[in-house]
């Protein structure tokens, strides 16, 4: 059995055989896998994209899901007590919490395999996932040049842990002040785009979207970078933010189509771990 806390807990290896397994899936391979198994998870009311990817991803693999809201993790109860007695049924557990050391915690004392649906430091099945898409649609994905403009926040500091294992070229574009550790940063938006293949961008919150009002991505900005550079907004992204309607609505932005594959790795990385256990 393995966990998926974290990114960097993987090797390059590791997630070259979860996109094998998410390639066996599209060829209808593991069918019924998760026959007579159950998920509890662990989602708020808010989550749209993970959580319909992860019920239906489930529900096509014939296994069950138990649905509670996160904040049932925050009760009086030890979560010792809350994870041994789920140890009795639940087959694998799925998690969107703030806190990430709370998900450590229920990892220390599960028997099932628990699976990190994000918390506010990290986003692994997202970028994961992200990551396929592009094998998808890019021949070398792995040598293209990334830049992901926005804050220090959960999306940048997964990607950064992807680009650590993947070996790729991954800078950042932000004002001071918002750089993530050991990465390359330009502080100008024009110049940072340029030589560039993918960018990736991530929401603000309200009061630091004055510190970004140069750093909006647009279908301008998106005209410096490499022919064929692709716009990978995380959603829920905000037109005339991050991003302005003018890229969202270009050939660069890679959008719905590219989130497809969410529910592929999603599955994908259930397989993985629960065949660690066996």
């Amino acid at each position: 059995m393995k966990h998926f806390i974290r990114l960097s807990d993987y090797t390059k290896e590791d997630i070259f055989k979860i996109f094998e397994i998410a390639e066996s899936l599209r060829k209808s391979q593991y069918k019924n896998f998760l026959n007579k198994k159950t998920v509890v998870m662990f989602f708020p009311s808010s989550s749209i994209r993970t959580r319909v990817t992860f019920e239906k991803g489930i529900n096509l693999l014939g296994g069950q899901t138990i649905l509670f809201p996160p904040e049932t993790l925050d009760k009086k109860e030890d979560i010792i007590d809350v994870i041994g007695y789920l140890n009795n049924w639940a087959d694998a557990i799925v998690v969107r919490h703030s806190n990430i050391e709370l998900l450590s915690k229920i990892a220390e004392y599960s028997n099932a395999p628990v699976i990190n649906a994000m918390t506010n430091v990290n986003h692994p099945c997202e970028v994961l996932s992200d990551l396929y898409s592009l094998s998808k649609i890019r021949n070398d994905y792995l040598n293209d040049k990334y830049l992901f403009c926005g804050r220090k926040g959960n999306i940048g500091l997964a990607w950064k842990e992807m680009a650590d294992i993947m070996g790729l070229d991954f800078s950042q574009c932000c004002p001071e002040g918002y750089e993530m550790d050991k990465v390359k940063v330009d502080y100008h938006l024009q110049s940072a785009v340029c030589g560039k293949d993918i960018i990736c961008t991530d929401s603000l919150p309200k009061e630091l979207l004055s510190d970004f009002k140069e750093y909006q991505i647009t279908d301008e900005i998106m005209q410096r970078a490499n022919e064929g550079a692709l716009l990978n907004p995380c959603p829920p992204f905000f037109r005339g933010e991050e991003v302005s309607s003018s890229a969202i609505d270009s050939k660069y932005f890679a959008g719905y189509e590219f989130k497809k594959y969410l529910l592929e790795v999603q599955q994908a990385i259930l397989i993985y771990c629960l065949l660690q256990g066996e």
